[in-house]
C-alpha cells in the first residue's frame, strides 16, 4: 500500500524496498607488534570525549513515539524504554553511522531533522569526491580513520606542534619536537616554534625546500605524505610539492615530485606519493618544495607518512543518508544544496572501485587487498607484515578490502536510493533542482544495481559452509569466519536469494551445523541479545597492530565471537524478510525478555559488571559485547517495528505501507510518526484494514 500526501491510497510509487542501515564505530584496541616494546594501546573508551557523540540527556519513553500492541504490553513497555536509553545519543557527524541513524530517528524527532541537515550539508568531500569519515583527529589519511597511525607503522611522524590531538597524546604519547635539530631549511628564515601553528618560517628566496630528517621505512606504510600547515602571502602561480628519498640515494632526483595546492589558511594536504611509478623501495628522507615563494609566511604544524584509512564505504552511506534524510523531510533546499556533492561521491564510488567494469566493489587502495597484517607460518612463528590489513568498515581491525563484500552491499544498496532520488527528481521540475554534478539516468543505476545483485550471489557464496564470504583477497583467497553481521546484511538489502537466505538463517538457527566453526547452534545465540558477529574462532587475520589477538579469549572481542546489539535489527529484519513476522517477533521477544532482565538488575553495566557474563566494550577496557555508550547503533533495533511489522517507507511524493503482523497481534499502532510536514498516528489491524490520522493523541 502507497500513500500519498493527502493520505489516500494509490498505487505503490516504486518497489518495496528495505529500510536501510549503515556501520556504525568498532574500535576496538591496539596491543603492540611481536617483539615490541612500543606501548600501541588504545582502549576505546579512552577515546570516548573525542566522538563528535550527543551526550544523552534524560528522557522518557513518553517524550517519543509509542509503539503499541494490545496483549503484550509489557513487552511494548520494554520496547519502548529500549528507544527511548538509546535515541537521544543517536547521532554523529562521522560518515560511518550515515546511511543507519538518520532512518531510525529523524521519524521520531524533530530534534534530529535539524542535527543531520546541518551535518549531511557539511560533511567534507575532497576535490576528487572521497567522503571524509570525519572521525576525529588521527595519525593517517587526514579523512580517513585515525588509526593506524605512523607510530604504528613504523614510518616517520613530525609535529611541531600537537594542539587538539588529544588522541594521540593520550593513546600514542605524542610530543612536539622542540628544535629543527636534523633538518634542512632553504630559501626561508626559522622565525620560530609556535605551540599552537608550529614551525614558523619567513621566505626569503623563491624557491624554499624544507628537508625533514634521516628515517627509514617502506613506501608500503608511506602511501600518502600528510601535511598540515599554512603559506600566506604566496603569488597566484605557486606551487607546492613532496619530493622523496629512496634509499641508495645520494642526491634528490630531478623533477620527482608530487605537486599539490599550498593552503593559505591551516589545513591538511593528503599528498598521494603512492600514484607516483617511483615511490616504491624504501624511503630516507621527504623534502617540502614551495616554488614563488618569496615574501611569503609558512607555518608547519605536521609531516607525516600516512597509511591510507580511507573506507571504501563512506560515499555510499553519505548517499544513503541524504536519501534518507529527503525522504523523511521533503526538504527541496537541502537537496538543491547537496544534489552536486552527492552525484560528486556515487560518480566517485563507481569509478574508483571499478564497479561497472567489475560488478562489485574492488578495492584499490595501498593496504586494503585483503591480506593479513599477520602470517603465522608452518612453524607456528608468526610474522607481522606493517602496511597490510587496513581495516574498510565497522570492524577496523579485519581487513576486508580488494573483492569486498561488505562494501559491495552498501554500494547496491545507494545505486537504488540514488536510483530513486534521480526519478523524484526527474519527476518534480518545479523543484529546480540543478544538474550539478552530472545527473544520473534512474534506470542505468538500476540495471547496474541488479547485475551487482547476480554478480554478489554468486561471486561471494561459500558453497562448503551455505553462507557468504566476508571478502576475497587480490591473490584470490577468500575469507570465511561465519560473519553473521555479512550474511544477515546481505539478506536485509536484497542481496541474497531466497534459497540463500534460507540457507543462512537454517545455519543461525542450528538446524545445520559448519563442522570447522567454533561456535555452533544454540551457541552462535549465546550472548542472547545478538548472535555472534564471528562463528569461526580468527586468531591470525587482521590488520597488523592487532597482532595478539590469541591473547584475548574468544567472545572476549567483538569482531571475534562478540556481538553488538544494534545488530539484531538486521537479524530482526531478515527473520522478517524470510521466515515471516512469526519468526522475527519470537526472536524479538528474546531480546526483550534480556532487556527486561539487565534493566531488572540495574542496567547494562550493573549487569555485566558480573563475573561469567561477559565484558562490554566502551567505558573501560577492550570487550567483546557493544551496546551503550559510543554504540550508538542500538537504537536500531526498535526501528523494526516501524521499518519491519509495519512496513512503512518515506518517498519523496508519499509513503509506502506494507505491514506484516504476527498471528498474536491483533494490531499495531506507532503514533508521533514525523513525515514531511505532518506528525501521524498508524494502526495496522490483523485483518488489513490500516488506520491514519494526523497528530498524536
Amino acid at each position: 500500500m502507497a500513500i500519498a500526501e493527502n493520505g489516500a491510497s494509490s498505487t505503490p510509487l516504486i518497489p518495496s524496498m528495505s529500510p536501510t542501515t549503515r556501520h556504525a564505530l568498532n574500535l576496538i584496541g591496539w596491543s603492540s607488534p611481536v617483539g615490541s616494546k612500543q606501548p600501541f594501546c588504545g582502549v576505546r573508551a579512552k577515546l570516548l570525549p573525542l566522538f563528535a557523540i550527543v551526550v544523552a540527556t534524560k528522557i522518557t519513553a513518553a517524550d517519543l513515539p509509542q509503539f503499541i500492541v494490545p496483549g503484550h504490553e509489557a513487552e511494548m513497555k520494554a520496547l519502548n524504554n529500549l528507544h527511548a536509553l538509546h535515541h537521544d545519543a543517536a547521532f554523529s557527524d562521522c560518515t560511518l553511522w550515515d546511511a543507519w541513524l538518520p532512518m531510525a530517528t529523524l521519524w521520531a524527532s524533530e530534534k534530529k531533522r535539524s542535527q543531520y541537515r546541518a551535518s549531511l550539508l557539511n560533511r567534507r568531500i575532497d576535490a576528487e569526491g572521497y567522503v571524509s569519515m570525519q572521525q576525529h583527529r588521527g595519525m593517517a589519511h587526514s579523512e580517513g580513520w585515525p588509526f593506524p597511525a605512523w607510530q604504528q607503522s613504523g614510518g616517520p611522524g613530525f609535529h611541531f606542534s600537537v594542539l587538539d590531538d588529544v588522541w594521540a597524546i593520550q593513546m600514542l604519547g605524542l610530543k612536539p619536537l622542540t628544535s629543527t635539530e636534523g633538518w634542512e631549511i632553504a630559501g626561508a628564515e626559522v622565525i620560530g616554534i609556535d605551540p599552537v601553528t608550529g614551525l614558523k618560517l619567513k621566505a626569503t628566496a623563491d624557491v624554499v625546500t624544507i628537508s625533514t630528517p634521516p628515517f627509514r621505512c617502506g613506501t608500503i606504510v608511506a602511501p600518502f605524505a600528510r601535511v598540515e600547515w599554512a603559506a600566506r602571502g604566496l603569488k597566484a602561480e605557486s606551487q607546492a610539492g613532496i619530493e622523496w628519498l629512496l634509499e641508495g640515494e645520494p642526491t634528490w632526483p630531478e623533477g620527482r615530485v608530487v605537486a599539490f595546492t599550498a593552503p593559505q589558511a591551516m589545513s591538511y594536504a593528503n599528498v598521494p606519493l603512492y600514484r607516483h611509478p617511483a615511490h616504491a623501495g624504501l624511503l630516507t628522507r621527504y623534502r617540502l618544495r614551495l616554488d614563488h615563494a618569496a615574501g611569503a609566511e609558512i607555518d608547519l604544524k605536521s609531516l607525516i607518512a600516512a597509511i591510507d584509512t580511507r573506507h571504501p564505504i563512506t560515499n555510499a552511506l553519505f548517499l544513503r543518508g541524504c536519501g534518507d534524510y529527503f525522504a523523511w523531510t521533503r526538504d527541496v533546499e537541502f537537496l538543491r544544496q547537496n544534489i552536486g556533492r552527492i552525484r560528486k561521491a556515487l560518480h566517485f564510488a563507481l569509478r574508483e572501485f571499478r564497479v561497472r567494469e567489475e560488478k562489485h566493489v574492488f578495492v584499490p587502495w595501498v593496504g586494503h587487498d585483503g591480506r593479513s597484517g599477520l602470517v603465522i607460518g608452518p612453524d607456528g612463528q608468526k610474522s607481522i607484515r606493517a602496511g597490510l590489513g587496513v581495516g574498510n568498515n565497522y570492524y577496523d581491525l579485519v581487513p576486508f578490502g580488494a573483492h569486498d563484500a561488505m562494501a559491495t552491499t552498501y554500494l547496491h544498496d545507494a545505486l537504488r536510493a540514488m536510483a530513486a532520488l534521480e526519478k523524484s527528481i526527474q519527476a518534480h521540475a518545479e523543484w529546480q533542482i540543478p544538474t550539478d554534478g552530472t545527473p544520473f539516468d534512474a534506470q542505468d543505476l538500476t540495471t547496474l544495481a541488479d547485475a551487482v545483485r547476480t554478480d554478489f550471489q554468486k561471486r561471494f557464496w561459500n558453497a562448503e559452509t551455505g553462507r557468504f564470504n566476508g571478502w576475497i583477497d587480490i591473490e584470490g583467497r577468500a575469507y570465511d569466519f561465519g560473519f553473521t553481521f555479512v550474511n544477515l546484511e546481505a539478506i536485509h538489502y536484497g542481496l541474497a536469494s531466497p534459497e540463500q537466505a534460507r540457507n543462512i538463517l537454517d545455519w543461525l538457527d542450528g538446524k545445520r551445523e559448519i563442522a570447522a566453526d567454533t561456535s555452533r547452534g544454540a551457541d552462535i545465540y549465546h550472548w542472547r541479545f545478538a548472535p555472534r558477529a564471528t562463528t569461526r574462532r580468527n586468531i591470525d587475520t587482521y590488520v597488523w597492530p592487532w597482532s595478539n589477538p590469541e591473547q584475548i579469549p574468544w567472545g572476549g572481542q567483538i569482531q571475534d565471537g562478540g556481538a553488538v546489539l544494534g545488530f539484531s535489527f538486521h537479524d530482526l529484519m531478515a527473520r522478517l524478510h524470510t521466515h515471516g513476522p512469526d519468526d522475527a517477533w519470537k526472536r524479538l521477544r528474546e531480546i526483550l525478555a534480556w532487556f527486561r532482565e539487565v534493566q531488572s538488575e540495574g542496567g547494562y553495566r550493573a549487569y555485566y559488571a558480573k563475573p561469567g557474563r561477559g565484558t562490554l566494550q566502551g567505558g573501560g577496557p577492550a570487550g567483546g559485547l557493544g551496546m551503550d555508550q559510543e554504540f550508538l547503533e542500538s537504537v536500531l533495533v526498535p526501528q523494526v517495528m516501524l521499518h519491519g511489522f509495519l512496513g512503512f517507507q518515506a518517498t519523496a511524493d508519499g509513503y509506502e505501507l506494507h505491514p506484516r503482523l504476527p498471528k498474536d497481534w491483533p494490531s499495531l499502532t506507532i503514533n508521533g510518526i514525523r513525515f514531511h510536514d505532518r506528525v501521524l498516528t498508524i494502526t495496522a489491524h490483523a485483518d488489513g484494514r490500516v488506520e491514519v490520522s494526523d497528530g498524536r493523541p
